[in-house]
């Protein structure tokens, strides 16, 4: 479902939509020129890590569980990627460009995925994210996030997150972080 975006002076985000296959490719390219920040304080290897595939990106569209904010010619400017994970909506993948980077678009998709939750009877968003990145773990902790301890994780995201370190993600620096939803939405 489209929604328009309350904008303030200066703001480039006309509406959140969902994904079109159309897309896609441009989602790629967002997710890349979002990982390069990594490189700048030292984790190359993020920096560096495989974008999702088309077919990947392919699967969230037809499950209707990836959205795009647009700018004022409709054109992507950052994405959010979703999975229900122990019945919980799971943030797989926020990325904005760099270029819109502190314009509360993050928030603005974190905000379109409480409200899809909510009216599908979901009671949280989880995510799993890098703990000191400032715009990883705090962030998220400004936007009503906390960090689920290991026993209410859930087999399915205890899972993913074995699954993350298996793909040479730090356990040590990743946090699982949930947000109860917020009703009525």
């Amino acid at each position: 479902m489209d929604r328009p975006v309350p904008g303030w002076f200066g703001r480039e985000v006309i509406a959140i939509r969902s994904t079109r296959s159309s897309d896609l490719v441009v989602i790629q390219r967002i997710e890349l020129a979002a990982g390069e920040p990594f490189r700048d304080i030292g984790m190359a290897d993020i920096a560096d890590h495989p974008v999702p595939t088309v077919a990947v990106l392919a699967d969230y569209q037809r499950a209707g569980r990836s959205w795009v904010a647009v700018d004022g010619n409709d054109q992507p400017i950052a994405f959010v990627l979703v999975k229900i994970i122990d019945g919980r909506a799971h943030v797989e993948q926020v990325s904005v460009d760099p270029a819109y980077a502190r314009r509360r678009i993050g928030r603005d998709l974190i905000d379109h995925v409480e409200s899809w939750a909510a009216g599908r009877g979901l009671y949280a968003l989880t995510l799993t994210t890098f703990r000191e990145v400032e715009w990883n773990g705090p962030y998220y902790g400004r936007l009503g996030f906390t960090v689920l301890a290991p026993p209410a994780r859930g087999p399915e995201l205890a899972a993913l997150m074995v699954e993350e370190a298996a793909h040479g993600l730090d356990p040590a620096q990743r946090i699982a972080m949930i947000r109860p939803i917020h009703w009525p939405r």
